[in-house]
């Protein structure tokens, strides 16, 4: 079948098709200039609607430094925003990892933790056994660690800044933040067991004895080495005489009186038991004569 064009051109004389083709070209010609705006979005060799701009090649020192002035100025996240033209202008160079790493300082200093934590936790990942790595895993642990909330609140924090301090410690036990880190891994894990007793005496008040044994039984498995080691020992016996269980009510006492004779808390469960007609004995068999002894171990 003859497409319309087709049977249209047969249909022109002879002595007439000259003048016709002509005509056509002309219109060709001219169309584009009395519908340009309409071509000119189709033609892809026609203006290109955004601008490129070449920008000038600026040496990686010179962004290097102009971070560092914006450091300077207590300007962190824009000195982070500097640091990031590197790993962009210079990628898989020294110079994008020393970017990289001051990335994450810079959203450090300016309070922006959560992105800190993320870039540095990128950095690890890329560069683990760079010199830098450790300084980078300080840095996440911070992030986290600068966010921990009163004892109240909701503590994934602390337990992700325990996280990150617990690897450093064990991934690079020479570096220079070793000391520091263990220091804070004993202070989120306090503040970790505090919350725990915290909510164990929550359920206690309520005489919910069961899930406040739960608790306290997280603290002695957990973070025996914490401050709240010797009340939570107490609160079991509390718990226990609660329920009416008698011999772990009297082994919480009696592993509070080995271990803390001089405590006051040890002098409260010494009355209560005295108070029930009994005195403090450690049955072995019992998992609180067991987490204890396995923690003395």
């Amino acid at each position: 079948m003859m497409s319309d064009f087709t049977a249209t051109k047969s249909a022109i004389p002879a002595s007439l098709r000259s003048g016709v083709v002509r005509l056509a070209v002309l219109a060709l010609i001219a169309s584009p200039l009395a519908a340009c705006s309409s071509i000119d979005k189709l033609n892809p060799f026609g203006g290109e609607k955004y601008e490129t701009k070449l920008l000038p090649d600026v040496p990686a020192e010179e962004i290097y430094d102009q971070g560092l002035a914006r450091l300077a100025k207590n300007d962190g996240e824009g000195a982070a925003k500097k640091f990031q033209d590197l790993e962009k202008q210079y990628p898989y160079s020294q110079w994008a990892r020393k970017g990289l790493l001051m990335q994450v300082y810079g959203l450090y200093e300016s309070g922006k933790y959560d992105d800190a934590a993320a870039t540095g936790a990128r950095f690890v990942g890329l560069y683990p056994s760079s010199p830098e790595a450790a300084y980078a895993t300080y840095l996440v642990a911070m992030s986290h660690y600068r966010q921990v909330p009163e004892i109240s609140r909701d503590q994934e924090a602390a337990e992700k800044a325990l996280q990150a301090f617990t690897a450093l410690v064990q991934k690079y036990p020479k570096s220079e933040y070793v000391e520091d880190a263990k220091f804070k891994i004993q202070v989120t894990r306090d503040q970790l067991a505090g919350k725990e007793m915290s909510v164990g005496r929550y359920y206690l008040a309520r005489k919910n004895y069961t899930a406040a044994i739960n608790r306290f039984r997280e603290v002695l498995g957990k973070y025996q080495t914490t401050r709240h080691t010797e009340e939570a020992l107490y609160r079991l016996t509390e718990a226990y005489m609660g329920l009416g269980i008698a011999h772990e009510a009297q082994t919480a006492t009696a592993v509070l009186g080995h271990n803390f004779p001089d405590s006051q808390w040890y002098k409260d469960g010494f009355n209560l038991l005295a108070g029930g007609g009994l005195k403090p004995q450690e049955n072995k068999a019992s998992w609180i004569s067991k987490a204890f002894s396995k923690v003395l171990g």
